[in-house]
């Protein structure tokens, strides 16, 4: 039996749903069948979103006869089966199209094995991918290939292929029904056209009640794509709301990650990063309370322990924020690894030996606690051909403002 979602492929661009801005009029995809020129393409967006659909339509279209790989599937052997059948379909005077899909599977030299036939016009590649090109794809591929980005498809638009849906299947469906499957979809219109289609093995007559459309809509996953693009996405876009003191966009992102399955020690060991990176000293107590909420999870797990990460990421966003520490750090490490192997001063040097300390070592050290103030203002801290340097410069934010004032007077006292 046909899938619904291939039932209702659309066969022509006006058909399709959700990509207007490459598929309506004057955009790239009706210039390419305008002008019947079909060049090399990276279709690069979620599942779902009609990466498949495009490339048959465009095939289609140009009059290209199309060979498909899977690169989950497929090897090098594959390949050059699909290179010889070009080649028989040049010598027939027909283009070929190579349209491989999960492309981002393929490793290098199997992406190499396209660029000498995309260069001489034997093939014309269309992959398709959820990756990121520029970390999925080498640049050989990527320098012949024009990449177009496929977009989540929004709630109107799955509408309109749900009314369609409804339509084949003859189903009778309430509009809160229809809602919790646009929803539950998530921007993926095949898994919109997979439930409905379920839906339909369950109903009587083609009437569905509430209680089945919960049931195949539990447990539908989020869009998330493990140590992938929308995963970094999310971990940013958490990272930056701490930063910018926004406790209730990032408490949302951080519960987009574990509702979707991040593993939630991973977001333990980002939100300690976040205490000492974004909030430093100006609140010193970030960093502890960010180790007792890891503490808290690895001893009660979820969903009981998430409570405590939670706590964790609203106080990184609420309290004072510094920088200093994180930048100075930087500072001071490019020196460290620039300047070379620089002689530590005699008087910094320990003297535990007889033969040390006639060698001059710990000569001319002072003693802190036994100069005014407990800090002896004369003694430098640097290599010689360094002289003295200011990496950490604490902001005017928390406890960061009390450190601030104490170090500027210690510091005119040096004259640094």
């Amino acid at each position: 039996m046909q899938p619904l979602a291939d039932k209702l492929r659309p066969k022509v661009l006006a058909d399709v749903v959700g990509q207007n801005h490459l598929t309506t009029d004057n955009r790239p995809f009706t210039k390419i069948i305008e002008n019947n020129h079909l060049h090399s393409m990276i279709l690069w967006g979620p599942p779902g979103t009609g990466k498949t659909t495009l490339a048959r339509i465009l095939c289609e279209q140009t009059k290209a006869q199309q060979i498909n790989l899977s690169a989950i599937l497929s090897g090098v052997a594959d390949i050059r089966k699909a290179i010889k059948q070009a080649e028989e379909n040049r010598n027939m005077g027909m283009a070929t199209v190579l349209f491989v899909d999960e492309i981002h599977r393929f490793n290098k030299s199997q992406q190499d094995a396209f660029l000498p036939h995309m260069e001489n016009g034997l093939i014309t590649l269309i992959g398709a991918t959820t990756e990121n090109p520029s970390f999925a794809l080498n640049n050989a591929l990527l320098s012949r290939s024009r990449v177009y980005i496929l977009k989540s498809i929004q709630a109107d638009d799955l509408s309109t292929l749900l009314i369609k849906g409804v339509a084949e299947t003859q189903l009778k469906l309430s509009e809160a029904q229809k809602n919790q499957l646009i929803q539950s979809a998530d921007g993926d219109a095949r898994r919109l056209l997979t439930l409905l289609e379920i839906l339909s093995d369950y109903s009587v007559a083609g009437v569905v009640q509430d209680e089945e459309v919960a049931l195949i809509i539990s447990g539908q996953a989020r869009r998330f794509d493990n140590k992938g693009d929308v995963f970094y996405e999310q971990i940013s876009a958490l990272h930056k709301c701490v930063r910018s003191s926004n406790p209730d966009a990032a408490l949302y992102w951080m519960n987009r990650m574990l509702d979707a399955g991040c593993d939630a020690q991973y977001i333990a060991r980002r939100l300690l990063r976040m205490a000492s990176e974004e909030v430093g000293n100006a609140d010193p107590r970030a960093l502890t309370l960010c180790l007792d909420a890891w503490e808290t999870w690895r001893r009660l797990g979820s969903p009981e322990g998430d409570l405590a990460l939670a706590q964790a990421a609203v106080y990184l966003a609420s309290c004072p924020k510094s920088n200093a520490v994180y930048t100075a750090h930087n500072q001071s490490l490019a020196d460290a690894r620039d300047l070379g192997s620089l002689e530590v001063p005699m008087h910094l040097r320990n003297a535990p030996t007889k033969l040390m300390k006639e060698m001059g070592y710990n000569k001319g050290y002072q003693y802190d606690h036994d100069s005014k103030d407990s800090v002896a203002f004369s003694q430098k801290g640097f290599p010689q051909e360094m002289g003295e340097k200011v990496y950490y410069q604490p902001k005017q934010s928390g406890l960061e403002i009390q450190i601030a004032k104490k170090l500027d007077t210690i510091r005119k006292k040096r004259n640094v």
